[in-house]
Order: structure tokens, then sequence, then C-alpha cells
């Protein structure tokens, strides 16, 4: 017998997890099939999340957002990279940008030029050649369609927005589209005679069946291993932090296009400006720093006074042993946490979701499709896993306990198999479809010390003085192209200022 088509779906949990699930699923779909999320206005939401990467565009784009209007309704501003203060030691800061660096020069990548270059004393910083650092640090910026176009490669960008507002912005695509929000509290989960999920019991005796079900519940999972007991894999012996504490300030400044993470003593400090206020946090390893401590650290490095009250998060660095079990998928927090130091707890759930949509169910739940959907979700967890470790573990600081424990600890074969390769030749190979490009392991890798023995043999086939001249008409056009750009805030109270 064909197995029937999935006609029912229910999703448990709101905030951003479950609202982009709905945004997506009920635009694809198409009404086709019928679309339930349960949530409840007395659990709080995580919500810290407001930094993004680019591929958050192409997730909009799908939807058939407007982007403007998506920046106003959400206090959105544009982040151009990440800015990592005194990570590699105290006083030393580098900008991991999105987008490339140069233009291509030859048979291979354009940073392995540069390397030759600057060997030889005649290069000046890799960021001289990202037309996004460049932007990032002199505040500017413009759409590629507005004057970037002109530079030898485009602008990247992503952005920084409340997730609360965001949330609601597509919890209203999603409701057009037809999904029903139902209001409660989980009471119980109900199980088949084959272990696979029937229905969920609210606290007020509502039953809710479907035949496929998303978690989005957080942390607790009250699906994937509450009911169906899946199973994670701690990597807090790589990722040893395991609190955050948030607090929002007023904004007192001209917002600038990209993220600060700062390391301190015990984790590292974020600092996220938005249209309304600015967002900071503190990622700390509490064995090192009592949450008093914490609060005290991170209201001492406020722009302004705290405009709420500190929002604490406990946590475990890892992943769900299985995203996907039976008829149920996790996202967001219910299927692993990784530290947003990378800002990738949204793409996480953008790149689930994308995944879904490749191995779409009927009834049947073929197990092939499952456990590929599984292999690819794990191969991405631990490649973001690893980016993420690389911060820690490739840095010159020992003036505390957890930099000197993260200097020392064994790494993953896979990012081992990475270093080794870059401080051999400055090459980075990549695995599959895997999130981090090769401009962005280029970035960390020297921006956290790591200089490669020699570049790559293929750029002797070019002479040093046509690799400088090169290098130097792609300075200058970033540089002139950089010049004609907006600064960041006139570029949003000109096109996205919010009301």
């Amino acid at each position: 017998m064909v197995p029937a088509p999935v006609q029912r779906i229910l999703i448990v949990g709101g905030g951003t997890a479950g609202w982009m699930a709905a945004a997506v699923l009920s635009h694809i779909l198409g009404g086709a099939v019928r679309i339930d999320l349960v949530e409840s206005e007395t659990i709080g939401t995580v919500g810290v999340g407001e930094a993004t990467i680019p591929p958050i565009r192409l997730f909009n784009q799908l939807l058939g957002l407007d982007e403007d209007q998506f920046i106003r309704e959400t206090q959105a501003t544009f982040k151009l990279g990440i800015v990592f203060q005194d990570w590699l030691r105290h006083g030393h800061g580098y900008i991991h940008p999105f987008g490339v660096f140069g233009a291509p020069l030859g048979v291979t990548a354009f940073h392995q030029y540069w390397l030759r270059l600057r060997q030889a004393g005649l290069a000046g910083e890799i960021d001289d050649y990202s037309i996004t650092a460049t932007a990032a640090r002199a505040g500017r910026f413009s759409r590629p369609d507005d004057g970037a176009g002109s530079a030898p490669h485009r602008m990247t960008y992503a952005f920084h927005f409340d997730a609360g507002l965001y949330a609601r912005f597509l919890r209203k695509q999603a409701e057009a589209r037809g999904v029903v929000r139902h209001e409660g509290r989980i009471g119980d989960v109900v199980l088949r005679d084959d272990g696979f999920i029937r229905a969920v019991t609210l606290e007020d005796g509502r039953e809710l069946a479907a035949d496929f079900f998303i978690d989005c519940s957080g942390f607790r999972g009250l699906l994937i291993e509450g009911a169906l007991k899946t199973g994670y894999e701690d990597w807090t012996h790589w990722l040893p932090a395991d609190r955050a504490v948030a607090m929002p300030c007023a904004r007192v400044a001209d917002p600038v296009p990209y993220t600060q993470s700062t390391a301190l003593a015990a984790g590292w400090r974020w600092r996220i400006p938005l249209q309304h206020r600015t967002g900071n946090g503190y990622v700390y390893c509490s064995p090192f720093i009592s949450d008093d401590e914490a609060v005290a650290t991170l209201r001492a490095s406020l722009d302004a006074p705290a405009t709420g009250e500190p929002n604490f998060l406990r946590f475990t660095t890892g992943r769900r042993r299985k995203a996907w079990n039976k008829n149920c998928l996790s996202l967001g927090l219910a299927s692993g946490f990784l530290e947003p130091l990378e800002s990738t707890s949204i793409h996480l759930i953008q790149s689930g979701l994308s995944k879904l949509l490749l191995s779409f169910p009927d009834t049947g739940f073929a197990q092939a499709d499952i456990d590929n959907y599984n292999r690819l979700m794990q191969t991405e967890f631990e490649r973001v896993r690893d980016f993420i470790i690389l911060h820690y573990h490739a840095t010159e600081r020992d003036d505390s306990p957890l930099w000197r424990q993260v200097r020392a600890m064994s790494l993953p074969d896979s990012l081992t198999e990475k270093i080794d390769l870059f401080r051999s030749r400055g090459r980075i190979f990549r695995v599959e479809d895997e999130l981090f490009q090769e401009a962005s392991w280029v970035a960390v890798m020297l921006g956290q010390g790591l200089t490669p023995l020699r570049p790559d043999p293929l750029t002797e086939t070019a002479t040093l003085e046509q690799i400088q001249r090169r290098l130097e008409e792609i300075r200058l056009s970033i540089r002139q192209t950089i010049e004609r750009m907006p600064t960041h805030e006139a570029f949003i109270n000109h096109h996205c200022k919010a009301v």
C-alpha cells in the first residue's frame, strides 16, 4: 500500500524556530497541508539571538518578504561581519568579514597570492582587500545595487534584529497563509503502539493530533527528548561555556554595521546594535565565574544604563543524537545548542528547514530519508562546532584558567586536519555544503594567529611585481567604492528606518 500524504503538521513551540517553520512550510505547501502551532504566552522564549549571517537573506527572499519592511518591523540594522577583540591576546583585534577577499588572480585562491606578497613584506592587511571589512571599519553601507557593483566583488551582508519582533513578523505571514495558533501548555504526549507520536494533550484537556510533529520547544525538547528519548551528545569538553546572561541597554550612538565579540577571562561578551537599543550579553563558563560576577562584569561594560533585567540561560553545548526521530523533527534549541559566537543559531533553524524540504516525508516516513537528514545535520553541527572551537584553541592567552584549558585541549580530528592544512600551505578544504566558506576560515585562522609556512606553489606562476600591481588595483577600487557609500546610519534613515 502506498503511504498517504502528510495531511496535518503540528509545531510545538513558537519563538523564532516555531514561526520560521510555520512561515516557510505554509508558504511552500500552499494550503495542501493543515499546519497548527501550539505555544503558551506564559512560557518565555529565549529570544536573545539578534545577529545573523548572510543566508538569512535567502530565507526572507523565499518567503517573498520586502526587505525594507522586514528591517523596519524588526528594528534591524545591517551586519557586515564580526569584530573579535582580545581573542588572540589582550589588545589585539581582527574582523571576520562576510564575502570574499580580493578577486581572482590566477589558478589558486586570492589569499594565497596575498600570503606570497606578505611574506615578501609587500602587502598590507588582508582586510584591505575585503569590501565588507573596509566598509564595516568605516561605518558605511550600501546594497550592491546602490553603488557597490563597481568594486571587484559585491557587498555581502546580514542583519541584526530583535528576535521577538522577527517571530511576531513571521507569525503574521504564517497566519495569513492559514496556520492556526493554539494557546496552551503541553500536558502530555500520546504515543502510538509503534512508538510514533499520535497527539499532544494540553493542560486544559484539548488534544491536538497530527501526522508529523516539529519540536520547537527549546532546550527541554518536549517531544524529541521528553517523549522519544532520543539522547544528546555533549560537547562541553570542547566548548566549556555553560551560561549566558543578556541585558539590553539604550542606544547612545549611531549603530555600527558589525557585531562585536570581546574575549573576557571566563568567556566572551557580545554587543549588537539595533535601531532602538543595543543588545549585550556575556557567555561564560560557570566554574570560573559566578552569576553575580558575570552580571556585574556585563553591566560595567554597557554603553548606557540597562533597559531590562538580566536574562539568564543555562545550556549544555552539543546536539540531539537524531534531529529527526520517527515522525518528529527538532529545530532550534530542541535540536542542539552552539554558543552564538558566529551567529549561527538562526541559520541552523533555516538549514534544518531547507533540508526538510529536500526530504519532505509522507506518512510512511522512509528511514533512508530520515537517516540522510540526520547525517546532513550532524555534519553541519560538527563543522560549525569546529569553527567555534578554533576561536578558543588558537590563542596566545594564558591569563585565566579558561584560556589555559582551551589552549591545551585535544581537538576533533576534523578541526586538526583543517589547521594542519592551513599551517602547511594556507589551503582550506571544505566538506560537502558546510556553512563557512573558504574566506571565513582564512579570516579566523589568520586573526587567531595561524600563519602558513609558505603559500601555494602555484602562486609562482605570477611574479611579485604582477601580484603587487593587481593587489594595489583591488585595494584602491575598494577604497574608492567605500568613499562613495553613505554611512550605515544614513542608509537606514533613507531606506528603512523604523517608525
